[in-house]
């Protein structure tokens, strides 16, 4: 699709990615990430850019340690990152876009453990959805795109009638395989993303307009 026909199609959903969309988390993770690569040998400069996005367990997996538990190295991640929320923030005007749109037609689907997004969300003061899809939902983890079909069906609406947004790369490849249209947020992108998508530094400078119908319409501000 154009990059700008996202402002001209009417959507029955909306589904957000949690890290790096809705929250900025990236240097919680990162800390953490960095200092279990250093326990187990990994170098930390090459491992951390593919972190983000994924299920841990899948993060720890792709790596093939040697007499690595990957179950127990992934709750440990998740427990560290429970406790270290120091600089989790909402990504500018996040909050009060979710608190705009209907109850029932919005979703969250992260990589991460339930208790790990909602720690993250409350740090954020980031509304909990009604449908939450996290890394117990799914069996394989982003770039499959199980979580964001999951949410969908969870909300009573077909996948093509959803906007992703998204700002990982895993994210993005999961949203194009399970068929929807997306919109890349680029809060937490150092660098520039080279993508056909349509992009949003913040949600600052959209809106949402609902119609008789229940269809949502994106609109800038």
């Amino acid at each position: 699709m154009p990059a700008n026909s996202v402002f001209d199609t009417p959507y029955r959903a909306f589904l957000f990615d949690m890290d790096g969309t809705i929250l900025t988390s990236i240097a919680a993770a990162e800390r953490v990430w960095a200092t279990w690569a250093r326990r187990h040998g990994v170098d930390v400069d090459t491992f951390l850019p593919t972190i983000h996005g994924a299920r841990a367990i899948d993060t720890i997996r792709r790596l093939n340690l040697p007499g690595v538990d990957a179950e127990a190295q992934a709750a440990w991640i998740t427990q560290a990152e429970i406790e270290d929320v120091d600089g989790v923030e909402e990504v500018a005007g996040a909050a009060a876009f979710l608190k705009a749109l209907p109850a029932g037609q919005w979703a969250i689907v992260t990589s991460a453990p339930r208790t790990l997004a909602l720690r993250r969300m409350a740090a954020a003061g980031v509304p909990e959805p009604r449908v939450m899809i996290t890394a117990e939902d799914v069996s394989v983890g982003k770039p499959d795109p199980a979580g964001y079909r999951l949410a969908a069906r969870r909300l009573g609406v077909e996948i093509g009638e959803c906007l992703v947004f998204e700002d990982a790369t895993v994210g993005i490849q999961a949203a194009e395989a399970a068929g929807a249209d997306l919109l890349i947020v680029t809060a937490a992108h150092e660098q520039k993303l080279e993508t056909e998508h349509a992009t949003v530094g913040s949600y600052e400078s959209i809106s949402v307009q609902v119609n008789a119908d229940g269809m949502i319409h994106l609109q800038t501000s």
